[in-house]
């Protein structure tokens, strides 16, 4: 197919005086010029285009843009995995509010409490009780008594920001290996991406990080049933999904 500028211009919702401000700048020329002197546009400019406004809905200016995108290693399909992750993260985001939103609701509705308290250090608390409940025992059997004492007290004393972080960590991860089950591709980079933000969440919540010790907590995922009903609460396969991603990740073989 190709295009005039007018029909571009109607394809891509953008106004023509864009279009021809675009080959002004040496950003997107036509094709090739008619015998009547109209811009005629084929399919690689259709295609650099599209890649134009994702860049654009991503805030870039356009100096930049033109910098990336005539750049002699640009890989097309890379940046649309990016476009792709970078609108993930901005969905998520929208969820999260969605969810904010209606907590905060429901409380100015008088259906749940939210004082600071029981929002924070509260939860905190009874979140410890909860995991030394289910998983003391476990985790100082693998890890030792030491490791999991300053973890606790680190988790005990972090500031507020900084535990709101480590639980949108958490729920980051579910979301990447959620969207990453739609292929089961440990090495995608959806897969990669929960391995990352398993790694600052570990960071986070142990002050420092070993790639031998994450690969070990990542079979235990999967190992013992506990913590495997965790990530398999919606769907089955979720925790093996992570534990190959991060043996990837860490470069630890999967046996």
């Amino acid at each position: 197919m190709e295009y005039t500028v007018k029909k571009l211009a109607s394809l891509a919702g953008v106004s023509t005086r864009t279009l021809r401000y675009y080959d002004e700048i040496g950003i997107l020329k036509p094709a090739r010029i008619n015998s009547s002197g109209y811009r005629i546009y084929g399919q690689n400019e259709v295609d650099k285009l599209q890649q134009i406004m994702f860049y654009r809905e991503l805030g870039l200016e356009l100096a930049t843009i033109k910098e990336i995108i005539m750049s002699g290693d640009f890989d097309e399909k890379a940046a649309l995995r990016e476009h792709r992750m970078r609108l993930l993260e901005e969905k998520y985001k929208i969820e999260l509010l969605i969810n904010n939103v209606e907590k905060t609701l429901a409380h100015k509705e008088g259906k749940i409490g939210m004082n600071d308290k029981e929002k924070f250090e509260g939860f905190k608390d009874k979140l410890l009780e909860e995991n030394e409940e289910k998983f003391g025992e476990e985790i100082r059997e693998r890890y030792g008594k030491d490791v999991v004492e300053k973890s606790n007290e680190r988790f005990k004393n972090m500031t507020q920001e900084e535990f709101n972080k480590l639980n949108e960590l958490a729920s980051q991860i579910k979301f990447y290996l959620g969207q990453a089950m739609n292929h089961r591709d440990p090495s995608s980079d959806l897969a990669q991406k929960a391995a990352e933000l398993h790694k600052e969440w570990i960071t986070m919540s142990w002050g420092t990080y070993d790639k031998e010790a994450h690969a070990n907590l990542a079979q235990m995922y999967v190992d013992d049933e506990r913590f495997k009903a965790y990530y398999d609460d919606e769907k089955e396969g979720v925790a093996e999904l992570l534990r190959d991603a991060i043996f990837i990740y860490t470069g630890r073989r999967n046996k």
